[in-house]
């Protein structure tokens, strides 16, 4: 549900794709006028690593998805803008019901998120009446209120090992990291069949060769890839997990496996480092989540100045969902996370 500015309405602008259709002045500096709306909103940016570079460059935080959500936790601003994807704000406003939570484009969307539709999962959880749900972060809000416990690729492993040994799990959506936290922890969850169309299009046989050319070069990967590109890895982690291993890792030259956003990171604090991004299968050089590029300088700036679109989420839903991200907010601190 969208709340549409009164302001907008007059000026007879149109909501196209999901964010409103502004034309914008081409001499306007975005970035002087953005910091200028968050001092006078009390607005706070939180922008995930796989955004675009601007919107990381003027972000106020950046960070994965445990780490967005513990600042959406914490923040005392007024206003939280979600540069990211659909679900990252839905939790933003989970955990800051008083708070407005704008999102710059509303089809910034999942796929991950996508295959894993509530009323189906809920129909396959009823098949497992004495099995634990941890549900990883990358869903709706929704499918977090059919769950036990959240968790983020940083935290997951802690929490699996947090539970006892003999504890039946379903583990949903990814069937990706699922099948590699089963691997790393010795459990036999029970894996919902979804997966992050960006991780999965990873190529082995363009990676062989590309490690072939640069023989130096470390493979680092998300656990969301498919296993064989991870047992090819030198490295797997979460999106934060790759970023401080490259900082710390001593080799000059790396083949990075998730999303390309992320480069921008690794080359902004290892300026003498090479990294590329792993080829996929397609003909395209690096692989982008076509999601999370909907967010463009543009439309924070009008998603900001309009104060729309905006987040709102029923409240008896709301509370359902945010009693299983409290779980993983109190594990995850338990841990040091």
């Amino acid at each position: 549900m969208v709340d549409i500015n009164n302001e907008i309405l007059k000026n007879n602008s149109i909501l196209q794709n999901g964010f409103f259709d502004i034309a914008l002045d081409p001499s306007l500096d975005l970035f002087k006028e953005i910091n200028k709306l968050k001092k006078e909103k009390n607005a706070i940016i939180l922008a995930h690593y796989y955004q675009n570079a601007d919107i990381q460059d003027i972000a106020d935080f950046i960070g994965d998805s445990l780490g967005l959500a513990q600042e959406a936790e914490k923040t005392n601003a007024a206003m939280i803008v979600f540069a990211g994807v659909h679900f990252m704000a839905e939790t933003a406003k989970i955990l800051n019901p008083t708070k407005k939570v704008l999102l710059p484009d509303l089809k910034a969307g999942c796929s991950l998120s996508d295959s894993a539709p509530a009323p189906l999962f809920k129909s396959f959880k009823d098949k497992y009446p004495d099995h634990t749900v941890i549900t990883y972060i990358n869903c709706s809000t929704e499918m977090k209120a059919l769950s036990d416990i959240i968790c983020t690729s940083t935290n997951a492993k802690a929490i699996i090992d947090s539970l006892p040994k003999n504890e039946k799990i379903i583990f949903a959506p990814d069937k990706n990291l699922g099948a590699y936290l089963n691997k790393i922890t010795g459990r036999d969850m029970i894996l919902w069949n979804g997966a992050c169309m960006v991780h999965e299009i990873f190529s082995l046989e363009k990676i062989t060769k590309l490690k072939i050319r640069h023989p130096n070069a470390k493979l680092i990967a998300h656990p969301e890839c498919e296993a064989e590109i991870l047992a090819l890895a030198d490295y797997i982690g979460s999106t934060t997990g790759l970023l401080r291993f490259s900082q710390q890792d001593v080799s000059k030259e790396f083949i990075v496996a998730t999303e390309a956003g992320i480069l921008h990171q690794m080359q902004k604090s290892c300026p003498d480092k090479i990294f590329i991004p792993a080829p996929p299968t397609n003909s395209c050089a690096c692989n982008n989540c076509p999601y999370m590029k909907l967010n463009t300088l543009e439309k924070l700036y009008i998603c900001m100045k309009y104060e729309t679109p905006e987040i709102i989420i029923e409240e008896k839903l709301r509370i359902a969902a945010k009693l299983p991200i409290d779980r993983m907010m109190i594990i995850s601190k338990k841990m040091g996370l």
